[in-house]
C-alpha cells in the first residue's frame, strides 16, 4: 500500500504470470485498470469491479492517442 492515491494501473502482462500480481494491483485500489489485449482476465476483473474499480479492456496506446485515456 501507498499513502498516494493511484488513478490507473495499466496491464501488459499475460493472465497467468499477472496472476501473482493480483493482490498487490488490488491492494493499491487504483482508481482504473486497463487491461490491454491478451491481458483479459474475468474474475480478476470481476474482484476489481467488487471493490469499485473501474475495468477497461483496451489498448493504452491507442486510449492515448485518440484522447481517451
Amino acid at each position: 500500500p501507498t499513502d498516494r492515491l493511484i488513478d490507473t494501473v495499466t496491464l501488459y502482462l499475460n493472465p497467468v504470470v499477472q496472476e501473482q500480481w493480483h493482490e498487490r494491483v488490488l491492494d493499491l485500489r487504483p482508481r482504473r485498470i486497463i487491461f490491454n489485449p491478451g491481458t483479459e482476465h474475468p474474475s480478476f476483473a470481476q474482484r476489481a469491479k467488487d471493490l469499485g474499480i473501474e475495468v477497461v479492456e483496451g489498448c493504452t496506446l491507442v486510449m492515448l492517442a485518440t484522447g481517451q485515456y
